[in-house]
């Protein structure tokens, strides 16, 4: 029994950090808590679920081109509301209700066009049979789960330790005039953040769509509850907590369900939020801000 909680737990873990890892990433180089994150979620899920259904694509195709989907859409948004805000050095206030508005709309939008019904990915997509070791039975969509996540995590860190991109956007978390200054094109870098973070939140809509083989336009707004949950746990704009935290919160939910009841999992996530703020309110791997009178 406890080796496949366990697993299960992996599984979720897994997607919850590959989540967590993009919304972390928008906040730590923009300093926004952008809303609109769980809109994408949900973007990258409908977009494969879409091109796998009506256009008969294999779910190798339509995954990606649902995450870069919602990578584009999420660069699009940023530059129509965040990028005039950024022009005129808005409070934070004023994008996080911007972003509110926006993500009010767009999903009334999304449930203007596909309704509020959950919609599902073809059974023949997903290979049905499961392989069993002992008293663990694992499936092969598990399996895929857990290897994209991890490959995107991994590629993400390569990227931002690497790339001279990565480079430009490590100097604009730090502080954005200052890499303006040193020659870096802040306006592309913002964009290809917020593309590079849509994506991440859109692969992780597709992979929880394929785990309970559920798409709906409000599936984004459970996961921005906990994204805010692993953002300040691991440490506001901390990718190495953001992955850690995200993975804990899903062994936390899984083996709370199991071994509780599931109805305490987001009471036991949560609880774990406020003592989190009470003993360490930068979290696990945030620098704490002293302030001088």
């Amino acid at each position: 029994m406890l080796p496949q909680q366990l697993f299960n737990a992996l599984v979720l873990g897994s997607v919850y950090a590959l989540f967590s890892l993009g919304f972390t990433l928008v906040f730590g180089v923009a300093r926004v808590v952008n809303l609109l994150y769980g809109f994408y979620f949900a973007c990258g899920a409908f977009i494969a679920l879409l091109l796998a259904t009506l256009a008969q694509l294999p779910l190798w195709l339509a995954a990606p081109a649902g995450a870069v989907g919602a990578g584009l859409i999420a660069a699009l948004l940023d530059g129509i509301l965040l990028t005039p805000l950024r022009a005129a050095k808005a409070p934070e206030l004023a994008a996080l209700i911007v972003t509110l508005g926006g993500v009010l709309l767009f999903t009334s939008l999304l449930t203007l066009a596909f309704g509020t019904q959950i919609r599902r990915f073809p059974v023949a997509l997903m290979a049905q049979s499961s392989w069993q070791w002992g008293g663990l039975s694992v499936a092969p969509l598990q399996l895929v789960i857990i290897a994209t996540a991890m490959t995107m995590v991994a590629l993400l860190f390569l990227f931002i330790d690497r790339s001279k991109q990565g480079m430009a956007i490590r100097a604009m978390a730090e502080n954005s005039d200052v890499a303006s200054l040193m020659g870096v094109n802040v306006a592309r870098a913002m964009a290809f953040t917020s593309f590079a973070a849509g994506s991440l939140a859109g692969a992780a809509g597709i992979l929880i769509g394929l785990n309970f083989n559920a798409v709906h336009p409000y599936m984004g707004e459970s996961m921005m509850l906990r994204g805010f949950v692993v953002i300040i746990v691991g440490g506001l704009g901390d990718i190495r907590g953001a992955l850690l935290a995200g993975l804990a919160l899903g062994f936390t939910e899984v083996l709370t369900a199991a071994y509780i009841s599931s109805d305490f999992k987001e009471a036991v996530t949560f609880s774990a939020l406020v003592l989190t703020l009470w003993l360490r309110p930068s979290g696990l791997f945030g620098k704490a801000v002293v302030r001088r009178a």
